[in-house]
């Protein structure tokens, strides 16, 4: 009995830690990075594919792993062990730092939303990201960017309602990226308000995804 009485006051204070982490500093109302929106009668485009439930029943695509921040990890069939924290490396010769991770896959390998959100911004930029999407979190402090995209999904646009683990598009290397090897370039930038799409605070999507500390 006194094992029994151990292990519910342990669930408890465990369970209690984590409601607290992910609502630390959090105005009401408002969502933090990974935080999804429930409603399902905003006209959002549904999950890709084949859908399963988790998390107390939000709708994601067949092959999709959800991190412990509660973000799906774009590029369908990977899982956090194949992430790498590429978020501090430069880049153009070290004028800059990457501030993103990038997710190997094949060419055509499916990308998903990361989180409920709406599409601001389809971009391309030949010397950058490629074909690219930004698109921001419903209460506008959190704009993720998925670049160097093969194509887009069927029928995105911009205003578009997207939910996690929503079609985005399909990895390439479109833009700066090499053709050798194909991937999403994913970065999670922190929005101030009146912010646009190209601006923000970055953060390393890697630890969200992953659940591992980022790399020193």
């Amino acid at each position: 009995m006194r094992t029994f009485g151990t292990a519910v006051v342990t669930a408890i204070l465990v369970s209690a830690f984590w409601l607290f982490y992910f609502n630390i500093g959090r105005a009401p109302g408002a969502t933090g990075p990974g935080e999804i929106a429930r409603s399902a009668s905003d006209g959002s485009v549904a999950a890709a594919g084949d859908k399963k439930l988790v998390n107390g029943g939000a709708v994601v695509a067949e092959g999709v792993t959800v991190g412990p921040a509660g973000l799906a990890i774009p590029v369908v069939g990977i899982n956090p062990h194949q992430l790498v924290d590429t978020f501090t490396q430069a880049r153009a010769g070290g004028a800059r730092v990457h501030d993103a991770i990038d997710i190997m896959a094949a060419t055509g390998t499916l990308i998903v939303s990361a989180a409920d959100g709406i599409v601001e911004k389809l971009y391309f930029s030949k010397g950058g990201g490629g074909t690219s999407v930004y698109v921001r979190s419903p209460d506008g402090r959190w704009n993720y960017y998925y670049a160097h995209l093969n194509a887009y999904a069927p029928g995105l646009r911009e205003g578009q309602r997207l939910r996690r683990g929503s079609p985005v598009g399909f990895v390439g290397f479109s833009g700066n990226a090499n053709p050798a090897g194909p991937h999403l370039h994913f970065a999670i930038n922190r929005m101030a308000p009146g912010e646009k799409w190209y601006q923000g605070a970055p953060v390393n999507p890697y630890p969200l995804l992953a659940g591992n500390s980022a790399r020193r």
